[in-house]
């Protein structure tokens, strides 16, 4: 027999397209449609529709870019209706091209505020009658957004980005705004089509169920008269009926479906736009919901219901309502879906410890699932952080995006630093966004690597990024591929089930070890300098308000500002999204956040100056504020009047300089060309180089500007010219060398400062960059022999490679670090700190006609994309960064502190103001505060940094009564040993890198 497959396909597709579709609707009927446009922030429904409306027609221009544009629809249900369900079908304007939640969104309410139903370019329905009379009058309003499609030119520049340089133009016209009902059984038919056929194009050409199939899509085409195409569909659907209720075979693999609308909480939108992104696309749930009992849907970051909460209270509580019910979930238990790479270990485990706190206190619900679809790689240190944050189980999906090396695992135990394990899986169907296709869903079988141990995956399925969620198109899938021959088994259900039943029953999980990292978006380490100076500031700024907060309330009784942490850590959080921290947002963002960013350090910088003051006691003395040691007390001044100076030696060549541990080589251009470490007996600098040399390459990645660093990047490297300036000067106990560069348009000063009797060289950088296109990087050439590299992360630091035997290390080109990176071979390292820099990258290269290779360094200061916002790291700049020469791991973690938490004065009685916690060894404090709880209690986070085993004392302030190892949300750990004070010490065993959180209770 012949094959008439693709003809029939094709007849199915064009009859569905043509002649069904339009069938679906049985009638329209006009509504009289007034406006009223607000081009600025959105206000409430009442203040919104108080205003004057105007009339509007169809086909008429509406929407610049941010603005928002409120319908009023009204109209009377045609008697003819009667029994019927009545909707609105609004177009907005939409382009079927585009993405549903990157262009013009609204939300439907009824006259009297009732929230109705989202309105969206793939979801423009919402029912306004159940079950018509007939005369029933309709008054709905519409609040219509018009956000620009910022990605419709695919990468190039756009002004479009932030409402203070979009153009004014209307970018929509109102295609649409009628009353409808529709043929139930037409909408069906079509449904059955795209099933079949899509389940028809997934088999095998010799597989005897695909011929079976499109023999009943060709007799189910017959059926349909195209002279009456709403009478003969029951007909056609017959045909399909018997091919629709196949089971599956009892080997098929396993789906588990769960409603999802990934909403990115920031990204080609403002937060703001957010906000309503949430109210609609939770709107849409909820109505989903009335018409599918088996619906779940899971909704991850805390942040966004706290919107809903504050912005929309009536649909919170609907929300809550399905909460309780179990069918709409809370997951993740984060503040945000934040970046993993760049937050500090605090930043961390505080999105977890707010992002619980609100889910228990607003549902009285936790979620032991880590929902991280859309992050860019996840840190070796994750593992730990959740796990003592309550989290068993852990689903991303970015990794699918590997462009070279395809991650070997769906369904793995992923293991941390510190040895803690958590069960993850990467759902194979390599989406977030799923519709629930049979394409989709057979992807999902073939793509998955783990049959032998689990052949079940999870699929997230809804419009996603900018939100959407799950549609009746989908959840009609969900039904007919629940138990279908050759398609996939297909179960609504929690993510949390999917672990439970299908995950842990297997004994045998293949094992990762270390960081999840991400061959792509490697740019975000980068981009945008002031978000990641903004967030390391406001991180260890806030380590200080908590510190000296705690101190102040123990030792003077003074107020702790639980309130005012609170905010401030919750406005951080926010930031850490992964759309805003790695800088891949649009101008408006990114503006919005360097304000924030400034509003915190001032308000954290009072409560820091705030409790200073109240231990530092009345006087003049100068008492000296140590974060770093948790303590302060008084210095006497003059005592600076007799310290020495580095030796300085004018030759011909240049400038020598001599510390006492250094002895430094500086060339007429100010180049640092030699340096020697003169207790080790080592030139660190090879000949022929620079210490710290500024080097520019152009940065045009194929796609993804802010996001992606493309490898070929490094073949156009230019070593920053001849400076402009030399000054080398003697400042107190420290030689400067001043040098000043110009860069196309742009400016920069460079202060190397060596200070007597320091092992290192310390680097400050002012920038004015004006570049585009290109990534500014500061290199360190070193006499070292190293295979790796060590760099920190949260709570410890992590090796990796930086030879390139295979495809894995060679793409770790560019890599993220914390506060420092390290190379080194036995004996002998060198250090880099810095202040706000995360990415870095190294070599190995042979120097001069030497045979042994050494490394090559470099931090990378400043990138300038041109997307998604065209000014990006175009200004000014200041950072800082050292080299320690002689360093451990340990000495580098100790110096990142230091530069990251620099000492302060104020004026005061000069008492002595001893710590509230010490730990010994190699452990090393995170953080102290009191217990979220308001008890009182001491809260004392610390970890074991140097990666060794070791028995550590802590010394606690002398008021505590008592004290336990908690989790990070400071609840007592289950079958931990009871710890014993020993006067006012406790000993711990730590493992490499462990974290251990004490509470601590006080006298009265």
């Amino acid at each position: 027999m012949h094959d008439t497959t693709a003809l029939t396909l094709a007849r199915a597709r064009r009859l569905s397209a043509e002649r069904l579709t339009p069938a679906i609707e049985l009638g329209t009927s006009s509504l009289e449609i007034t406006s009223r446009t607000l081009p600025g922030e959105p206000v409430p429904f009442d203040a919104a529709v108080a205003g004057e409306f105007t009339p509007f027609v169809v086909s008429a221009p509406w929407g610049p870019a941010w603005s928002t544009t409120w319908f009023r629809l009204r109209g009377v249900v045609p008697h003819e209706w009667r029994g019927r369900r009545v909707e609105v079908a609004v177009d907005l304007g939409f382009d079927p091209g585009a993405g549903p939640g990157f262009q013009a969104e609204g939300l439907a309410f009824a006259a009297d505020g009732r929230y109705l139903k989202g309105i969206e370019p793939r979801n423009q329905y919402a029912t306004v009658v159940d079950d018509a009379e007939g005369g029933e009058a309709v008054d709905i309003y519409v609040e219509a957004a018009a956000n620009p499609d910022i990605i419709a030119n695919a990468f190039l520049p756009t002004d479009l980005g932030d409402r203070l340089t979009a153009p004014d133009r209307p970018l929509y016209v109102l295609k649409r705004a009628v009353l409808t009902t529709r043929d139930p059984e037409v909408g069906a038919l079509v449904v059955d089509i795209d099933v079949v056929a899509g389940l028809i194009e997934q088999l095998a050409a010799t597989d005897p169920r695909r011929a079976r199939l499109t023999a009943a899509l060709s007799r189910a085409c017959d059926a349909i008269r195209l002279d009456d195409v709403r009478g003969s569909a029951g007909a056609a659907r017959a045909q399909l009926a018997p091919a629709l209720e196949g089971p599956a075979a009892p080997s098929a693999h396993r789906v588990s479906a769960i409603g999802h609308a990934h909403i990115d909480s920031a990204w080609l939108w403002p937060t703001r736009e957010t906000v309503r992104k949430v109210s609609r696309t939770f709107s849409n749930v909820l109505a989903l919901m009335e018409e599918y009992p088996e619906l779940l849907f899971v909704a991850s970051s805390a942040q966004q219901y706290v919107w809903l909460q504050n912005h929309h209270p009536v649909l919170f509580e609907r929300v809550r309502e399905r909460v309780a019910e179990g069918r709409f979930q809370p997951i993740g238990g984060m503040w945000v879906e934040s970046d993993t790479n760049l937050p500090g270990g605090e930043g961390l485990v505080r999105q977890f410890t707010q992002g619980t706190r609100f889910f228990r206190e607003a549902f009285g619900v936790d979620s032991d699932v880590l929902w991280l679809p859309d992050s860019f790689g996840y840190t070796a240190a994750l593992p730990q952080i959740a796990r003592l944050a309550g989290m068993r189980y852990f689903v991303t999906q970015k990794l699918a995006w590997q462009p070279v090396n395809r991650f070997p695992h769906h369904t793995f135990v992923w293991e941390g630093i510190d040895g803690s394990r958590l069960l993850a899986h990467m759902p194979p169907v390599d989406s977030y966004l799923s519709e629930l296709t049979p394409a989709e869903l057979a992807h999902a079988s073939r793509n998955h690597r783990d049959h032998h141990d689990t052949s079940a995956s999870i699929v997230p399925f809804g419009h996603g990024d900018g939100g959407g969620g799950p549609t009746a198109l989908m959840m009609e899938r969900a039904r007919r591929q629940a138990d279908l021959e050759g398609s996939p088994v297909v179960t609504v259900e929690a993510p949390a089930e999917f672990f439970r039943t299908q995950v842990e029953p297997q004994p045998d999980l293949p094992v990762w070890v270390g960081e999840l990292y991400m061959e792509g978006h490697r740019g975000t380490y980068t981009s945008q300098a002031a978000m990641k100076r903004g967030n390391r500031r406001s991180e260890h700024l806030l380590r200080e308000a908590e510190l000296w907060s705690a101190l102040a309330s123990v030792r003077t009784g003074a107020s702790y500002p639980y309130d005012e942490l609170d905010d401030l850590w919750q406005r951080v959080l926010l930031n850490q999204f992964h759309d805003i921290l790695p800088g891949s947002s649009i101008a408006w963002v990114h503006r919005e956040a360097r304000e924030q960013y400034d509003a915190i350090l001032a308000d954290g910088q009072a409560i820091v100056e705030r409790a200073m003051r109240s231990l530092a006691g009345e006087g003049d003395r100068t008492i000296v504020f140590d974060a770093v040691i948790g303590a302060a007390s008084a210095v006497d001044g003059g005592q600076a009047g007799g310290t020495l100076a580095p030796t300085v030696t004018e030759t011909e060549a240049g400038t020598l300089v001599d510390n006492g541990p250094l002895r430094l080589s500086i060339d007429r251009d100010g180049r640092i060309v030699s340096v020697r470490d003169v207790a080790a007996g080592r030139d660190i600098v090879p000949a022929g180089e620079e210490l710290g040399r500024l080097v520019v390459h152009t940065d045009l990645p194929n796609a993804f500007d802010a996001w992606d660093l493309d490898e070929f990047y490094r073949s156009s490297r230019r070593p920053v010219g001849a400076p402009s300036s030399v000054r080398i000067c003697t400042e107190g106990s420290a030689v400067v060398v001043d040098t000043e560069y110009a860069v196309g348009a742009s400016r920069i000063r460079r202060r190397a400062t060596i200070t007597q009797g320091e092992c290192a060289i310390d680097f400050r950088l002012s920038l004015d960059w004006q570049e585009r296109e290109t990534i500014l990087k500061a290199e360190f050439p070193l006499h070292v022999k190293a295979e790796s590299a060590r760099s920190e992360i949260q709570f410890g630091y992590i090796d990796r490679p930086i030879t390139t035997n295979t495809t894995w290390e060679a793409q770790k080109f560019e890599v993220s670090a914390h506060r420092w990176v390290h190379v080194g071979e036995p004996g002998y390292g060198v250090a880099i700190v810095n202040d706000s820099t995360y990415g870095h990258d190294f070599r190995r290269q042979v120097f001069g006609d030497r045979e042994r290779p050494g490394v090559v360094a470099r931090l990378s200061i400043l990138r300038s994309p041109s997307f998604p916002d065209p000014a990006a790291d175009r200004g000014e700049h200041a950072l800082r960064y050292r080299v320690v020469f002689g360093a451990s791991p340990l000495d580098a973690t100790d110096e990142g502190l230091r530069l990251n938490l620099p000492s302060r004065e104020v004026a005061g009685s000069g008492a002595e103001v001893p710590p509230l916690a010490v730990a010994s060894g190699t452990a090393r404090i995170s953080a102290v505060k009191l217990a979220d709880d308001r008890s009182g209690d001491l809260i004392v986070r610390l970890y074991e940094a140097a990666g060794e085993r070791c028995r550590v004392v802590v010394d606690l302030d002398e008021s505590v009564g008592g004290v336990g190892r908690v989790d990070l949300h400071e609840s007592p750990l289950d079958q931990e040993p009871t710890l014993t004070l020993e006067g006012h010490s406790v000993e711990l065993d730590l493992g490499p890198f462990e974290i251990v959180t004490l509470r601590a209770t006080r006298n009265a």
